[in-house]
């Protein structure tokens, strides 16, 4: 995941772009595999351990109604964290992830349930929902490597749309 972290920031850097996490499941291993690569203070600016529902509200913005109705682990909630981190922290790109890492069910999703959400620039936004398969080790680790995955794939896309 390394490799993947120190390419991200690479291509950032060369946007001139910055990114900043939001996480639930995976409890901060986002932002400390994007921190892990020297130099990842030119585009990383932080992150948010959103761990109990009602943050992803008082911290993030996720609005109240939607938490009530469909629960913390649903793709309209990873897109308002994404948002708001990127908000909260004056971002170029905000990266979410909400899930059910196990062992039990949360809000009747499955254990592996995973939604992820990616808020850029001009307010696109970017999707990736899975099903992972594992034990809650495994789960967080895949969730970690899915989002990165998505991040590097849009700046890729991305590359030479920015200017510095």
């Amino acid at each position: 995941m390394m490799g993947t972290a120190a390419q991200i920031l690479s291509l950032l850097v060369r946007q001139g772009a910055t990114v900043s996490v939001a996480e639930s499941l995976t409890g901060g291993l986002i932002g400390a595999t994007l921190t892990g690569p020297m130099g990842a203070s030119a585009a990383f600016r932080g992150g948010v351990v959103a761990y109990a529902t009602e943050l992803k509200s008082s911290l993030l913005d996720v609005p109240c109604d939607l938490l009530d109705k469909e629960g913390a682990v649903h793709p309209d909630v990873a897109e308002a964290m994404a948002g708001g981190v990127r908000n909260l922290t004056k971002s170029d790109y905000g990266l979410a992830v909400t899930g059910v890492a196990g062992p039990d069910t949360q809000d009747g999703k499955p254990v592996g349930t995973v939604h992820i959400a990616l808020w850029g620039p001009d307010g696109r936004v970017w999707h990736r929902d899975v099903r992972l398969n594992g034990d809650r080790d495994a789960i967080r680790k895949t969730t970690c490597m899915e989002a990165l995955d998505l991040l590097r794939g849009v700046l890729e896309a991305n590359l030479g749309e920015h200017s510095g």
